[in-house]
Order: structure tokens, then C-alpha cells, then sequence
């Protein structure tokens, strides 16, 4: 029986809801999701195997227009571009009623780097007026040669299985790269940092700017407990007050939220303490984001 195997990129502007996506195609949680631009920050691989058929989907941080001011913007940026070189297909997510200068950056590097693309429209469950998507439909369709384009909703699974069944068309013949049961090639300790910023930008992402970052020092697994030590870095003793809250009250809460998830995720019971500390520049500072593992691009 021959196999088939490739690699998908999901790109779009910041946003445009590319980890819930890769979340409901794997049919559970993998990459963190909020409100906020920018909570994507690194290239996460997730791993779907049905039968002779291995999709690897690039899930990537939103393509930014002009925020290269800060070395963690030119990072994110060269993250998302870098995704798109090496991969058999892209999915080009786009909201379902704007076209935005962000849109165009995004499809001007597509075209450049001459990727075969599925468009994917997203979040039509929003459309208070469905007559209004063909027109939009037909204009988005001009911009490029699109292999296909799927009207979806990522968050609810609309025409989700349908999108699969047209990705596996295009992928190769190929030997699978990863075992059938895996479905990351992240550690849980990469996992489990993620998890904590993500109630981080969920509670506090109006009041906390994006100079925030978790480290994990330690994860400890035994038979039936791991324990995890998480250092939260922001960047002034303001966001720290704000981050601890009155009488610890936020950090607690975003403790106990982020172990529920970590929980479900391991499979087991978690130990999760926390730390908040203050570290000024360090997103603006290389050689400080190398040592806090935004490394993606190292050679």
C-alpha cells in the first residue's frame, strides 16, 4: 500500500483564528488560542495519521506589516515566513468579510515563494447576511490561483472534514515521518509553557502588554504526578503587580486554570507552582530570547 505524507503551513494574518484550526483538525488542543494578536509565537508541528494518509500541519505566528521595531516582532515575522519554504501546501486563512493590507502581505510572500494554496474563509458562522459571502468570495478568488477555496468555521468544525479530505488529494507519496500516535514533535515542557501564557493573554491581554514570556525550570514526571516549576518574565514591576493581583488573587487563578488544562493534556495530576519575575528589555534583547527558547531558526 503506498503512503502518502506532506507538510500543510497554516498562514494568515495575526488572528484570523489559524491554532483553532490546527486545534479542531486534531481534535484536541495543541496550539494556544486568544483574543489577541501575537499569542502564537513559534512554529508548532501538529501531527494527524488516518490510515496511508500523515498530514503535518505548520501552524504559525500572524504575518505582521511594519512591527519589526523589537527583536520578538522580527522574530515572530521570520518564523511565519521561514514556515512557508519548505512545505508541500498552504492553507491561506482570511476572515470572511475584509480584505486587509495584512491579507495582501501574507498572499504576496505565498506567491513569491510559488506554494500550491487552499484559501480558507473563516469564521462564516459570523455572517449575519450569508448572500453577502459569494461576492467575496468571487472577489478573493481573483488574487491568486487558488487550488480551492473552503468557506469554514474553525471553531465550530463547519467543513472541516471536507478541507481534509481536499488536503490528502494533494499531498505526496510519501513514507510517514512520524509515529501514528504522535502528534506533536514539541516536549510537554514547551507544552506546559504555552498552556500558562495562554491564561496569561486570556485574563490579562488588555492590561499586559505583549513584553510577557514563561520559562519552565523544572518538570518532574513520576507514575502519577508531574511536577512543574513556571517563571513568568515580564518586562516592568507594574505588569508584576498586575500579573500577581491583589493579595495573589490573578496569579492564582491563572495557576489553577492553566493545571486544569495541563491536566487534561498529560493525562495526569499536575503540581504547577509559579513565579512572576522582572526582566527588563529582554524582548528586545537576541541573545535573552535565544536562552528563553525562541531559538525556531537556529542553524
Amino acid at each position: 500500500m503506498s503512503t502518502k505524507c506532506g507538510f500543510i503551513a497554516i498562514v494568515g494574518r495575526p488572528n484570523v483564528g489559524k491554532s483553532t484550526l490546527l486545534n479542531q483538525i486534531l481534535g484536541q488542543k495543541l496550539s494556544i488560542t486568544s483574543r489577541k494578536p501575537q499569542t502564537t509565537r513559534h512554529q508548532i508541528l501538529g501531527v494527524k495519521t488516518e490510515g496511508d494518509v500523515q498530514a503535518v500541519y505548520v501552524d504559525t505566528p500572524g504575518l505582521h506589516e511594519g512591527h519589526n521595531q523589537k527583536a520578538l516582532n522580527r522574530y515572530i515575522n521570520k518564523v511565519a515566513t521561514s514556515a512557508i519554504k519548505d512545505v508541500d501546501l498552504a492553507l491561506f486563512l482570511i476572515d470572511r468579510t475584509k480584505w486587509t493590507p495584512e491579507d495582501e502581505n501574507v498572499l504576496e510572500k505565498l506567491k513569491a515563494a510559488s506554494i500550491p494554496t487552499i484559501l480558507v474563509v473563516n469564521k462564516v458562522d459570523h455572517l449575519k447576511d450569508k448572500h453577502s459571502l459569494l461576492p467575496y468570495l468571487q472577489e478573493v478568488s481573483s488574487k491568486m490561483e487558488f487550488l480551492e477555496i473552503f468557506p469554514t468555521s474553525a471553531k465550530l468544525g463547519s467543513n472541516i472534514e471536507e478541507l481534509e479530505t481536499a488536503i490528502a488529494g494533494y499531498l505526496p507519496e510519501n513514507v510517514h515521518m512520524y509515529d501514528e500516535d504522535q502528534i506533536t514533535d514539541r516536549s510537554s515542557r514547551f507544552l506546559a509553557a504555552e498552556l500558562v501564557r495562554e491564561k496569561i493573554m486570556r485574563q490579562l491581554g488588555d492590561e499586559l502588554p505583549y513584553a510577557m514570556t514563561v520559562e519552565v525550570e523544572k518538570f518532574e514526571q513520576t507514575a502519577s504526578l508531574i511536577t512543574i516549576h513556571a517563571l513568568i518574565l515580564v518586562e516592568r514591576d507594574g505588569q508584576k503587580k498586575i500579573l500577581i493581583g491583589d493579595k495573589g488573587e490573578r496569579i492564582k487563578q491563572i495557576g489553577t486554570a492553566a493545571r486544569l488544562d495541563m491536566e487534561e493534556m498529560f493525562g495526569t495530576k499536575v503540581m504547577l507552582n509559579t513565579w512572576v519575575k522582572v526582566k527588563s528589555g529582554w524582548a528586545d534583547d537576541e541573545r535573552a530570547l535565544k536562552s528563553l527558547g525562541y531559538n525556531d531558526l537556529d542553524d
